[in-house]
């Protein structure tokens, strides 16, 4: 069983050093600190580079901000191509609106549209701001975005109107997971593409709560009931630390038995510039179908 480094190559991101806990980076253009519990080393980098930053991120048992320094703004954009992105510094949250990380999956499943071919459908379960399902919708697909966080969904919308894409096929969807997909099934909607990308844990417009360890496979189980006789992949991220790619392959093979295709899984890392160390960040799993270009 291979297991293959997905590495962003995304110039919207720069990874400048990382260690002690933490991740020093800048996002279109904005220095900032933020912590990272995967970054056991030491720092590379002297503490004068790192003093450079604009922004730190600061965390106080469940309480958390961001103290912004000098002229930093609390709004930005950064692009990728000629998508554009909003992001922000929100109190509560070490997350300014994108996921660098994620890129090389948004170049893939660019790709997966074939020349000529009527618009597949894909389904982003847990999109959050958008990125995957903006790129998606630019490359030819018809996208079901599907978040529980209405703020978020808001978000993505405005990253649409951005990109000047506004006109892009793309339902923006407040739901729970769950709900949503039993929904789907039980009208007969299918797609030709699922990406899931779940917290650890969360809540759901009306309470629901989230639990990775006990809710992903009976949501992957379901997913196969939406995956259409063309169906070209089902995508799955898994940011939970004590998780495995190998826990990915094992649940996309159960998902997936009977439908022949095969089974890629990885991580996702980002490049430390200077010393090229790998940051890894997220598992990921690809089903890939017999639809597949």
């Amino acid at each position: 069983m291979e297991i293959s480094v997905l590495v962003s190559e995304w110039e919207g991101h720069r990874l400048l050093d990382t260690g002690d806990g933490f991740k020093l980076e800048e996002i279109g253009g904005v220095r900032m600190v933020r912590s990272e519990p995967k970054a056991w080393w030491s720092k590379a980098l002297p503490e004068s580079e790192w003093n450079k930053a604009v922004a730190i991120h600061e965390e106080a048992g469940r309480d958390s901000r961001w103290k912004l320094q000098g002229n930093c703004p609390k709004e930005w954009e950064t692009k990728l191509g000629q998508l554009r992105f909003q992001l922000r510094f929100m109190d509560n949250s070490k997350q300014c609106g994108v996921f660098a990380e994620q890129s090389p999956h948004w170049k893939w499943v660019s790709q997966q549209k074939q020349t000529g071919e009527q618009r597949p459908r894909l389904l982003n379960l847990f999109g959050y701001t958008g990125a995957a399902s903006l790129v998606a919708a630019q490359a030819g697909w018809h996208v079901t975005h599907v978040d529980a966080s209405k703020p978020a969904v808001a978000w993505g919308r405005r990253n649409q109107e951005l990109s000047g894409i506004a006109e892009a096929p793309i339902r923006w969807i407040i739901e729970d997971a769950m709900t949503f997909v039993k929904r789907e099934v039980k009208r007969g909607n299918q797609y030709e593409a699922i990406l899931l990308d779940p917290p650890a844990f969360g809540r759901g417009p009306n309470g629901e709560f989230w639990k990775v360890e006990r809710d992903l496979a009976p949501l992957l189980r379901a997913c196969r009931d939406l995956l259409s006789p063309q169906a070209k992949f089902l995508l799955l991220t898994v940011y939970t630390i004590d998780a495995s790619s190998i826990l990915c392959h094992n649940l996309l093979e159960e998902t997936t038995k009977g439908l022949g295709g095969k089974i890629d899984i990885g991580e996702l890392a980002l490049k430390q510039e200077g010393n090229g160390r790998l940051l890894p960040l997220s598992l990921w799993g690809r089903w890939s179908g017999k639809g597949l270009a």
